[in-house]
């Protein structure tokens, strides 16, 4: 009965083709020539009334009949080897990840030339670049977005698990392509509105910037706490030497009042009031300890793609064809 209930509710086989091998015992014995018989050892002409007296004093010699026992047992054996199986319950695995979205500066003081990359100066711009291609390169099994922000703020990819095109769209920025001023609270606000869909835990905005909040119609303080009540949490990096240089001789010297000051403390409440960290980076190697440090944060589980396991199938025909084949053996025995 569990043969049957097994079998009656099946959802398909690993490999159907194995079940054309059913058909093989019938085609052997239909196409290959019987075995020749032993000659009988006495001929007596009354053997046939002998044979038909009650009870059988002679037993019948073998007929040529299809074993159907044996061939049941060996129709369950090739149902056993196309692997009959059933699709269990739904599941959903748990997946280690966050939903994080990164916030870029592109204002003009992005193009102060006082980082340094591979032993040359470089722009802001340039330097962020690198340390963020290193970020999105550990981050396998995480969905990134990207938003940029100057004059106002721009969403250029939604959060996805294509770190390729979070890369490509980041390489494309440039300074000033969302305009020169910083809409620090606007790039918070539209942050906070992308994630708002995601789950509670998983709410997290990374905000690189080397500037104050000088655009923009919401104030960074008003944005942090929209962020707060949304469940969103902000880790703000400060970035950005101090000034401005120029190239004298061949030595870059510091030119004073070469840019905008760094909002420290307002970025530090924006960090606080979201239960996010404050960071401060002066070069690209202090810049990529940040992001190593925000890397070891506790991801965040949830669930997976809803799948569907199956279930093998195949013990159930299978200790039935060792059963019918077995007491086919012994009833074979039996009759000689």
């Amino acid at each position: 009965m569990n043969t049957l209930f097994a079998l009656l509710h099946i959802d398909g086989f690993a490999w159907p083709w194995l079940l054309l091998a059913v058909v093989l015992p019938w085609l052997a014995y239909r196409l290959l020539p019987a075995r020749a018989q032993d000659g009988d050892a006495l001929r007596v002409p009354w053997y046939a009334r002998l044979h038909t007296l009650e009870g059988g004093l002679v037993a019948s010699a073998p007929t040529r009949g299809f074993p159907w026992l044996a061939w049941l047992a060996w129709s369950l054996l090739c149902v056993a080897a196309a692997r009959p199986q059933q699709l269990g319950p739904p599941v959903a695995p748990l997946q280690a990840g966050r939903d994080l979205m990164l916030a870029v500066d592109l204002s003009a003081s992005m193009g102060e030339e006082d980082m340094q990359l591979g032993g040359r100066a470089v722009d802001r711009l340039t330097a962020a670049k690198a340390v963020l291609a290193d970020f999105l390169d550990r981050r396998a099994g995480d969905r990134v977005g990207l938003i940029v922000f100057g004059d106002r703020a721009f969403a250029l990819t939604p959060l996805t698990l294509d770190r390729d095109s979070v890369r490509q769209q980041l390489d494309g920025t440039a300074v000033g392509l969302a305009g020169r001023a910083t809409a620090l609270g606007d790039a918070v606000a539209l942050a906070t509105k992308r994630l708002q869909i995601q789950r509670a835990q998983q709410r997290v905005l990374i905000v690189l910037t080397d500037g104050v909040n000088t655009a923009g119609v919401l104030a960074p303080d008003k944005a942090a706490q929209i962020a707060h009540d949304a469940g969103v949490r902000i880790h703000t990096i400060a970035f950005g030497g101090d000034g401005s240089t120029v190239s004298v001789f061949g030595f870059r010297l510091p030119l004073g009042g070469g840019g905008d000051e760094v909002d420290e403390a307002g970025l530090q409440r924006i960090a606080n009031a979201t239960g996010g960290h404050f960071f401060r980076a002066r070069d690209t190697e202090a810049l990529a300890g940040i992001y190593a440090e925000i890397d070891r944060l506790e991801p965040v589980r949830r669930h997976g793609q809803v799948v569907r396991p199956k279930i093998e199938c195949y013990p159930w025909p299978l200790g039935a064809a060792v059963i019918l084949g077995v007491l086919a053996v012994l009833l074979r025995r039996r009759d000689r």
